[in-house]
């Protein structure tokens, strides 16, 4: 349509003299307005229209549309016109007079991020976009939805197909308890089961300022449930039971751990009295006082591990599957989610806003990554497919190496990799791999599910269950004394595969 503006006056007179009374009232800009190009002629871009044009306090001009669609070419939605397709971004943001350019796009892959992206720093539009698909829980798309582009749209992971029914099924009416409930995982399970309306949730989290915090935003999005917070800690099993028993909690989701590889290897005690202790304390009580269902949140560093972080969840693993009782027991095991504390996204941000360098382990190093919602919404769908026993793998995608995701958020703050700001390599930390495992193909084997994205593993049969309970006990007597040379020769007779990835030693 652009080029139909700019037509020589004489050969094609009638449509350009139409097309400029159509663009002329786009070009006055209204006082103290951002003039916008939205990419993307859809229905959300047409819903973000329409709540653009209904609330007259929004900083926003919309110019114009761009589309890939032919039949979307010319066309005009709410009176914007759909100018050109995404690759003439630039020519159509000069013409249109644009400030900023809005993806709105949610169903985009990372390459078609990648390619939309490229095109606005060309044209030197600032880009925003709407959340992608799968971080929309009930497909609701709103103005106040629009945030700057990050990392985590560059993985363009498909929308989840949730069976709400099953969900529903377990959780509605119900009692629920989450531990860990102010951590990354933890808050946003608290947030996606309020949406399936239990009755009780009870938020069990030991550190304050992040219990503070969920609990007020929880009572006031859902002001309907009964949400209980206490101040608990999992290592506490006296504490734990009289929970239980006061409450009598329907379903439990057990996510909290202690999950920074590099701490424990220097600390090695700690993981086992609160990713080990804390996992059987909970299962424990749990089949005494007759919880329906454990969903147990595993790592995919617990397959051959290379850490005592990894090899503290697979040995909680085995504390979950060595449970024999009418509680329905399952394990859901996956990799890393973008964005959540601790993470190398948070890290590498920071370290752009100061300018550099970006300090990266080695240039070959790959992590599974998926987004926090998308992983919460698979822990909730594997809840409701297990009837006890089960591990269940959630489908992490491709491997991501960690260097081009260094660049990538480079460029995503406006900077040029190596240029702008430098990538240093610092070597491999302590317990640290160069490629994560999500399963272990000696040992354990993939069958598929009933849905798509989440995995059955099947494994071999534990050993004796009693020579693991007497291992375990060992274990707690050496945290106990704090003896971390002792603890890793004990982890590495407990769980075949583990062994230690460098010469690194735990201080004592």
């Amino acid at each position: 349509m652009f080029r139909l503006y700019y037509a020589d006056k004489d050969s094609d007179k009638s449509a350009g003299v139409r097309l400029r009374e159509m663009l002329v009232p786009l070009l006055k800009k209204g006082p103290n307005k951002k003039r916008l190009l939205i990419i993307g002629a859809g229905d959300a871009a047409e819903k973000i229209f329409r709540e653009i044009q209904n609330n007259q306090s929004l900083n926003y001009q919309v110019v114009g549309m761009l589309d890939d669609h032919p039949s979307k070419r010319g066309k005009r939605i709410h009176g914007i016109p759909v100018m050109g397709t995404i690759d003439e971004t630039k020519t159509v943001a000069q013409a249109a007079k644009a400030d900023e350019a809005l993806i709105a796009i949610p169903s985009a892959t990372g390459e078609q991020m990648r390619r939309i992206i490229g095109h606005c720093k060309e044209a030197g539009l600032k880009s925003k976009t709407i959340p992608g698909l799968s971080e929309l829980i009930d497909g609701s798309i709103s103005i106040k939805s629009i945030r700057n582009v990050e990392f985590r749209d560059l993985l363009g992971r498909e929308i989840i197909r949730m069976d709400t029914d099953k969900i529903g099924a377990y959780l509605r009416d119900q009692c629920v308890l989450l531990t860990g409930a102010g951590g990354s995982i933890g808050s946003e399970l608290c947030r996606q089961v309020c949406r399936f309306a239990p009755k009780r949730l009870i938020l069990f989290e030991r550190t304050e300022n992040a219990l503070y915090s969920i609990d007020l935003e929880l009572r006031s999005a859902f002001p309907d449930i009964e949400i209980i917070p206490l101040l608990a800690d999992v290592q506490d099993k006296v504490q734990v039971g009289h929970i239980l028993s006061l409450y009598g909690p329907h379903t439990i989701f057990h996510a909290a751990a202690y999950k920074q590889v590099p701490l424990l290897e220097s600390q090695p005690w700690k993981a086992v009295t609160n990713n080990i202790m804390g996992t059987m304390n909970m299962a424990e009580c749990a089949k005494e006082h007759k919880v329906e269902r454990f969903v147990f949140v595993s790592t995919d560093k617990a397959v051959r591990p290379k850490n005592v972080m990894g090899a503290s969840k697979r040995v909680a693993e085995m504390v979950i599957q060595a449970q024999d009782s009418s509680t329905r027991f399952m394990i859901v095991r996956f990799g890393n989610v973008v964005g959540s504390a601790g993470s190398v996204v948070p890290l590498f941000k920071k370290q752009i806003e100061m300018g550099g360098p970006v300090t990266v382990t080695h240039p070959d190093v790959t992590r599974y990554f998926m987004l926090i919602p998308e992983a919460c919404q698979l822990i909730l769908q594997a809840g409701g497919m297990g009837s006890g026993g089960e591990i269940f793998l959630l489908d992490m995608g491709q491997p991501v190496k960690i260097n081009d995701m260094a660049r990538d958020l480079i460029r995503l703050s406006g900077f040029k990799p190596d240029v702008d700001i430098k990538i240093k390599y610092i070597g491999m930390r302590p317990g640290e791999k160069l490629h994560e495992e999500l399963f272990c193909k000696d040992e354990e084997t993939i069958e598929p599910t009933g849905h798509k994205k989440i995995m059955f593993v099947r494994s071999q049969a534990l050993s004796d269950s009693n020579i693991i309970c007497e291992k375990i006990k060992l274990l707690l007597l050496m945290a106990a004394d704090q003896d971390g040379e002792s603890i890793i020769e004990c982890l590495k007779e407990l769980v075949p595969g583990y062994a230690v990835a460098s010469e690194h030693t735990a201080n004592n």
